[in-house]
């Protein structure tokens, strides 16, 4: 019983790990999916006038294609060192830390597993990381369509946006 307990504890920090793998897994079929099915700056399908398309383009930079224009030495040490050494320590962080809850743990892993996603594009995909969801946007910030984007990047800002959110709720819990 002892043993089992004992494994338990091991094995809490690593749970949110699962999490990471399925997004990683979920980003990496779908992008070998577009990149097999769609000829490269093609629109497959689209939805609702055109509200949602599914269209296969390539990005060299980071978000919102910022960076592409660098040269690839400097492109390849922001965009592929930089990233790498904080998703470790991102890694590291969810498995030692004991100050976030358990969701706040699977927010984290579920940004980790985005991160891995588009660096193994960068690592491996000469031609760009494989963006493929496009979305009218109505003209909102000057934005007649969102960026296109793939599961990686929406992992990191839908986990991105429920961290702030529980981070601030516990802030505001503590002041009440």
């Amino acid at each position: 019983m002892v043993a089992f307990m004992d494994l338990e504890k091991h094995t809490k920090n690593w749970k949110p790990f699962l999490l990471t793998l399925v997004l990683i897994l979920a980003d990496q079929l779908s992008k070998y999916l577009v990149v097999s099915q769609i000829p490269l700056r093609t629109i497959a399908y689209s939805v609702g006038n055109d509200f949602f398309r599914l269209i296969h383009v390539r990005n060299t930079g980071v978000a919102f294609s910022m960076g592409d224009n660098l040269p690839l030495q400097l492109r390849h040490a922001l965009f592929i060192l930089l990233p790498l050494f904080v998703l470790i320590f991102l890694a590291v962080h969810i498995v030692r830390s004991r100050e976030e809850t358990v969701f706040q743990k699977f927010c984290l892993a579920g940004i980790l597993g985005g991160g891995f996603g588009n660096l193994i594009d960068r690592i491996f995909r000469t031609e760009g990381v494989v963006d493929f969801l496009d979305v009218r946007f109505y003209g909102l910030f000057g934005l007649e369509r969102w960026p296109t984007f793939n599961i990686a990047d929406a992992s990191v800002v839908v986990c991105g946006i429920l961290l702030f959110i529980s981070f601030w709720g516990k802030e505001n819990d503590k002041k009440g």
